[in-house]
């Protein structure tokens, strides 16, 4: 997989691109191109791609003191891309990261409604530790996961 590579989220294209993959994959929490901008400012992001095709992103939250120097490391690939090894190789990156940052603990978080992506966490060594709505009205429960 020679053509598969990782860039930084850092200009209009890597934003947009960003953005893509996280509301394909996330519909329940739809973001802006400003919501995405505000969270480069906080957060690690980054694209893959196989070649100019765009496979999916990353995010590493860092931890803080409101978090519980808790450190969130989401891996996110397009379906038509999952099951190569590609989300391994993603969060394996994201994983690196976050532990650079010397968290007490890392999650990850996952829509309820994405059975692949709960089942990637869960073989990655995550347990559940809780399910909650992130909006009044919302039906379909995110799921924090704890690497154990």
């Amino acid at each position: 997989m020679n053509d598969f590579h990782v860039r930084t989220v850092d200009d209009d294209a890597s934003i947009r691109d960003w953005q893509y993959a996280h509301n394909l994959i996330v519909p329940g929490d739809v973001l802006s191109l400003d919501d995405v901008r505000a969270r480069t400012g906080r957060n690690h992001m980054e694209v893959a791609y196989l070649g100019d095709v765009l496979i999916g992103c990353t995010t590493v939250r860092p931890p803080t003191k409101d978090n519980d120097a808790t450190a969130t490391v989401i891996a996110r690939v397009l379906p038509q891309h999952r099951r190569r090894g590609l989300g391994t190789q993603l969060y394996e990156r994201a994983l690196d990261q976050a532990r650079a940052l010397d968290p007490q603990a890392i999650e990850t978080v996952v829509l309820a409604s994405n059975p692949d992506g709960l089942r990637f966490a869960e073989q990655h060594g995550f347990v559940e530790v809780e399910r909650y709505l992130l909006r009044e009205g919302d039906t379909v429960p995110w799921i924090d996961l704890r690497l154990s």
